[in-house]
């Protein structure tokens, strides 16, 4: 680990249950903050100066898959601002990518107001962005860094039902999409966790 990093300081923001408890199960030490989507449970400030955004992603660009890890180097903040990534922590970040046998994408992130679905990928994918969240954009602190995996892409789309998951799982025509992400949202929110486990365990 480089020596500027102290892991006592470190605040890793995870949107969801799932992803909270990956991180957790990875990387014991670490502070965990459930933040909600759209950091709905917290404010941008809340999570302290050194703040790695960890979990999942949609993906804009055709051709890029469910599982792929996305280390990016620059985040498009909802209000137009570009954040740049802490350099040290991608480095840190894709290097343990690597070890894990994936390759991550540095392309740029947007974090997004609403669910990115449908038609509405490709004008982003057009400009270089790989991927979309909803919460690293809004965090405020000194050193961010996100670590987020594919989930929904182009040739996968989701519902967007699924930002009410109590309320989508009584709609039968979310079925079988809730059969696909019991599976793969649970997968993804590991291996974004175990990113940050061999970057930082």
């Amino acid at each position: 680990m480089a020596a500027s990093i102290d892991l006592n300081a470190l605040t890793v923001a995870a949107a969801t249950r799932i992803e909270a408890r990956a991180v957790r199960r990875a990387l014991p030490a670490a502070r965990v903050v459930r933040t909600g989507i759209a950091l709905s449970r917290v404010t941008g400030a809340e999570c302290g100066d050194l703040v790695i955004s960890c979990g999942l992603a949609g993906g804009l660009l055709v051709g890029v898959a469910t599982g792929t890890v996305l280390v990016p180097a620059w985040i498009r903040r909802p209000n137009g601002e570009m954040l740049r990534c802490d350099p040290e922590l991608v480095a840190l970040l894709e290097a343990a990518a690597r070890r894990l046998g994936f390759e991550p994408l540095s392309h740029p992130l947007v974090t997004s107001a609403a669910l990115v679905r449908g038609s509405a990928r490709a004008p982003w994918a057009a400009r270089g962005y790989a991927g979309v969240d909803m919460e690293t954009g809004l965090l405020q602190a000194a050193r961010v860094a996100s670590v987020r995996v594919v989930l929904d892409t182009p040739s996968r789309e989701l519902s967007e039902d699924w930002l009410h998951p109590a309320a989508a799982f009584l709609r039968p025509h979310n079925w079988r999409q809730a059969l696909w992400l019991a599976r793969e949202a649970p997968r993804c929110a590991r291996v974004a966790a175990d990113v940050l486990r061999v970057a930082f365990g």
